[in-house]
């Protein structure tokens, strides 16, 4: 869901009351009344002027209010407005920076434990879920490539790429081949591929190996690469790029959460992490994307608020962030996955 909207819309009391009653709403939980705001915001105007107001924001589809409730919420396009439009940027503090810096600090590591310590840290600095998805290889150069032996009916290939990082597929095949036509083979797929990402392999390989001349024996075993590029060769796993998440125990505990079917709904996100995946895979724009409610593509997630940022590692990128209801403080999110992605590209390289 896409709304062209703009904070122009509002007036300046507008702008202040909902403002007002969104951080009311993230602090609490609870609906907001008129009273509430006129006791805790320094607005200049009477509770009921703020009463009149939030009318006029409900009227205009930025505020709502449960049956049981004299209280105001804000709706999703609330929240948009805010982040686009009234929120204002802000900076860690040092006890958040150096949280971060000590769950990195003087250590090298694998992407995928990189990963891990960017969802974990995430997490608990904003009492969200902490997401991560690997980087896709297809424009990882390859260095060079080995065929090991894993069974009778299938190899190990093990892909060495340019930027540091390895890629292991297993390549199944109609019988056992002999040690010395795997290194035939070997040789002749890193003759002619190496330097090329893994996207151009995919689209050349036939062409590349159409003019090649070897034994039979290790012919059949080219031909099976070739037919079987576009999977033998695919930037990511089998069922899409490894998608990391933090423990989801302090967002479970979130009042959101309270009842069985939200619990549920959240549990079978972080269990089955298909509808994650594929909506962090989405994200290719650089920066900081946030996503609100209804926006989200999968319905599954119109009640939660994704904040996510990209990050690169070398030749690769990949995607990071925070995933928690829509009532979230977006200001101190949005700052701490923005400073945890910069971090997490300057390890990665």
């Amino acid at each position: 869901m896409t709304w062209d909207i703009s904070v122009e819309g509002l007036n300046t009391r507008e702008r202040q009351v909902l403002q007002a009653v969104i951080h009311c709403y993230v602090e609490t939980a609870e609906p907001a009344g008129s009273r509430t705001i006129a006791k805790r915001f320094n607005l200049g105007v009477s509770a009921a002027t703020i009463r009149n107001t939030m009318s006029d924001l409900e009227e205009k589809g930025y505020l709502y209010h449960p049956h049981t409730s004299a209280g105001r919420m804000p709706t999703d396009l609330a929240y948009r407005v805010y982040v686009d439009g009234l929120m204002e940027r802000s900076r860690l503090t040092e006890q958040e920076a150096s949280a971060i810096r000590r769950e990195f600090h003087d250590q090298r590591y694998a992407i995928e434990d990189i990963l891990q310590k960017a969802a974990q840290v995430l997490g608990v600095l904003t009492q969200e879920l902490g997401v991560a998805v690997a980087p896709s290889f297809d424009a990882a150069i390859l260095d060079r490539l080995e065929l090991l032996p894993a069974a009778d009916e299938r190899l190990l290939m093990v892909l060495l790429l340019r930027s540091g990082s390895a890629k292991t597929i297993f390549v199944e095949v109609d019988n056992a081949f002999p040690h010395q036509a795997l290194t035939t083979l070997a040789g002749v797929l890193n003759e002619r591929l190496s330097g090329l990402n893994l996207r151009e392999i995919r689209s050349t390989l036939r062409e590349r190996l159409r003019d090649v001349s070897i034994h039979p024996h290790e012919d059949e075993l080219l031909n099976i690469f070739v037919e079987e590029a576009d999977t033998i060769f695919h930037g990511s796993s089998s069922d899409g790029s490894p998608i990391v998440l933090s423990s989801a125990t302090m967002l479970a505990e979130q009042p959101e959460f309270s009842s069985n079917d939200q619990m549920k709904n959240l549990l079978e996100l972080t269990e089955r992490r298909e509808v994650l995946r594929q909506a962090l895979q989405d994200r290719h724009e650089p920066g900081i994307t946030v996503t609100i409610g209804g926006e989200n593509l999968d319905p599954k997630l119109s009640t939660f608020t994704l904040v996510t940022s990209t990050y690169v590692a070398g030749p690769l990128s990949g995607v990071l962030g925070v995933m928690g209801p829509t009532r979230m403080p977006y200001h101190k999110v949005v700052a701490l996955v923005g400073h945890t992605s910069r971090l997490m590209s300057e390890l990665a390289q």
